[in-house]
């Protein structure tokens, strides 16, 4: 069967985090790439060739066979060939840094998920409403506080979030700006803001050696917090990472240290970029958040499709474990797939004027937590931290209007905005 080529030039700035910042840039692409060659192969100089997979239909295909393709045997995130040789030498031969949920592969991966799994079912996760108010509530009155002008995301929305999903991890709060940094560092390699000091984004290894430099930070500080947690355990989630048991065994030290890792960067890292996200349309689209001031029930709507606008997950790869048919095209063993959730929401065949933000979309089957085994293990407390937050918001919240150009982090992999200057008024 044909393998179809993508033009080298047409899709290599989806190879570059600085592309980005300019969102549009990048939606542009992926929208021809839906057109013209929505399943096929591209070879940019420096990386293995991947099939590019842009359709919602296809992502979600590939997402639910966890068994056919594998997102540990190859590195589950974009990198480059001398990256890729670096992580190697740094992990002694396996293709990731990070062991944790997302790089493992079935029948690892259910074993490790079940060990918070039962922490982030929507029953668990109800009664942590209380607690999840109070802390929107706070922020709600920081904000207040920063009036009548303020950078909603560095100011609020980065540490809302955080504080979240480290209080119920047990990272105390005199901790938390250091996990803030160390996401920024993970997430954001390439931004010149918030990237690693020292790091040169323009070396192809820089990616890999962050990585590893996060590995081992994050390493350091939870050793302390393990061994704590197994000598008095508590009720949280450190305890249960701590004490969880794969078929009987303590967790493999790299899994282990990943795990806490996923949790307190992923935990909260997504949420934030869609929170400020939000806030960005908001101030630019009055009449939504008069909308939503009239009639509080569109909330949990107004979130969904904020979650399909943001993506803040932009892709993820997957190596297949043997050939397979996907859209006509022969997927041969061993082949790369670079899935890409933003084409995905964006796909003209499911989303109804997909460029439009609309709280009336129903059904709204967005991939914005992935989809499959692999979906996100906390999209139903990010959907209550967002939620609350809004709720207490807009019986405040007068008008806001942006105070400057927003700016959006760059990064090939988890991208939002780092920048939202607003000016408001509240009660």
């Amino acid at each position: 069967m044909s393998r179809p080529i993508i033009p080298a030039e047409l899709v290599a700035p989806v190879f570059n985090p600085a592309s980005f910042a300019r969102r549009q840039n990048v939606e542009a692409i992926f929208t021809r790439l839906r057109k013209d060659y929505p399943l096929a192969v591209v070879e940019v100089p420096g990386y293995d060739p991947h099939w590019i997979v842009t359709k919602h239909s296809d992502v979600r295909e590939i997402s639910r066979q966890d068994d056919i393709f594998h997102g540990g045997d190859r590195s589950k995130t974009l990198i480059s060939q001398g990256g890729e040789q670096m992580v190697k030498e740094y992990t002694g031969a396996q293709s990731n840094i990070f062991r944790s949920l997302v790089q493992l592969n079935p029948p690892e991966h259910g074993l490790y998920r079940a060990v918070t799994a039962d922490a982030f079912t929507p029953q668990s996760v109800s009664p942590l409403e209380a607690g999840v108010r109070e802390t929107a509530r706070h922020y709600v009155d920081k904000l207040a506080s920063l009036g009548p002008s303020c950078d909603f995301a560095s100011d609020v929305a980065f540490h809302y979030p955080l504080k979240v999903v480290l209080d119920l991890i047990g990272v105390p709060p005199e901790d938390h700006a250091t996990m803030l940094r160390l996401t920024q560092w993970l997430f954001t390699y390439a931004d010149p803001d918030l990237c690693r000091p020292g790091s040169d984004p323009t070396d192809p290894a820089e990616i890999a050696k962050t990585w590893n430099i996060v590995f081992n930070e994050f390493k350091d500080y939870y050793e302390p917090i393990i061994a704590d947690r197994r000598g008095c355990p508590r009720n949280d989630v450190a305890s249960m990472i701590a004490n969880g048991k794969i078929n009987g065994c303590p967790m493999e030290e790299r899994a282990m240290i990943s795990y806490y890792i996923i949790t307190s960067t992923a935990g909260h890292d997504t949420t934030s970029a869609t929170t400020a996200t939000s806030m960005w349309l908001l101030a630019e689209q009055p009449d939504l958040l008069r909308r939503l001031k009239e009639d509080t029930s569109l909330i949990p709507a107004f979130v969904e499709e904020s979650i399909r606008w943001t993506s803040p997950v932009q892709h993820f790869i997957r190596s297949a474990t043997e050939d397979y048919n996907l859209r006509g095209r022969e997927i041969k063993k061993g082949d790369l797939l670079y899935l890409s959730y933003l084409s995905a929401n964006r796909d003209e065949d499911v989303f109804d004027d997909p460029f439009t933000f609309k709280l009336e979309r129903k059904p709204n089957r967005h991939v914005g937590f992935g989809y499959g085994g692999h979906v996100c293990l906390g999209q139903h407390l990010a959907r209550l931290e967002m939620r609350c937050f809004w709720e207490e918001l807009f019986p405040r919240l007068n008008s806001v209007e942006m105070a400057g150009e927003a700016q959006t982090s760059q990064s090939e992999f988890v991208s939002g905005p780092k920048s939202v200057p607003i000016r408001f008024s509240m009660q």
